[in-house]
């Protein structure tokens, strides 16, 4: 068996920087060979080569840069108020089980309804503007965050927690000096996926009476049958998730270096 597939055995930088890239240049060499080789209709896929030229003209003609500005802003303002929530909320019921009794019914309850089935509800509360669209962000990123903060907090080694008991802590003590930095780089990836999810939440929040942003963008662009426009769309939003996914890991790695070894 080759070294490089031994189980759980880390890959040099290097050498995962050249994997991720062989990946996307593969995936583009498929996209060409299906659209340039007339397999597929540019009908139903546009080529890389078109795709670029009609986020070209999206930027120059459409003022494509105000669309993406838009929806980075609503999707993190909706996150930024799940995590204000759900963080604290999901460390209060990992920590204290009276309070996991409380709440861990009804967030397990919520968490399985679809944000999207909010909208009608949304626009007659929130009418049609930023803060409906905000709204559903929101809804669809708080409950799952809380289950998973939750989950980690409550994960914690008890031991952790009996010996710093043995060493004088008091119960404040015990949450702030052990139960949060060992759960913090955990709880900050917990924070990476849940925006993932959130951006899923964005698009459909701009199906609905949205003037600007990227969702309106492909759905003005599937009306006119353009699918170089609609991929350029799902394009960028990939794009400004890979950037923040991996800002959220230099970050993790820079705030919490005891967690390097997990």
């Amino acid at each position: 068996m080759s070294p490089l597939f031994t189980p759980l055995k880390p890959v040099a930088p290097a050498l995962r920087t050249v994997l991720g890239i062989a990946c996307f240049v593969l995936f583009f060499l498929g996209w060409g060979i299906a659209t340039y080789g007339g397999f597929v209709k540019p009908l139903f896929l546009a080529s890389p080569g078109d795709t670029l030229t009609a986020g070209i003209a999206l930027f120059r003609e459409f003022g494509f840069a105000e669309d993406i500005a838009v929806t980075v802003w609503r999707v993190f303002a909706g996150f930024a108020m799940a995590a204000a929530l759900a963080v604290p909320l999901g460390i209060l019921m990992g920590a204290f089980k009276p309070v996991e009794a409380f709440f861990e019914a009804f967030v397990s309850f919520a968490r399985y309804l679809p944000a999207s089935a909010f909208i009608p509800l949304l626009i007659l509360w929130a009418g049609v503007g930023e803060l409906q669209k905000i709204l559903v962000i929101f809804i669809g990123s708080v409950f799952q965050l809380v289950i998973m903060v939750t989950v980690i907090v409550s994960g914690i080694r008890t031991d952790l927690v009996e010996a710093a008991y043995t060493l004088g802590a008091k119960r404040d003590g015990v949450v702030l000096r052990v139960l949060l930095p060992a759960s913090a780089p955990q709880i900050f990836e917990a924070l990476r996926l849940v925006l993932g999810w959130a951006w899923t939440y964005v698009i459909v929040a701009e199906l609905v009476g949205a003037s600007r942003g990227i969702g309106h963008m492909i759905i003005d662009a599937q009306r006119f049958l353009d699918t170089g426009q609609m991929i350029f769309g799902i394009f960028i939003i990939g794009v400004i998730g890979l950037i923040t996914d991996l800002l959220f890991r230099a970050l993790n790695a820079r705030l919490f270096p005891w967690a390097k070894g997990r």
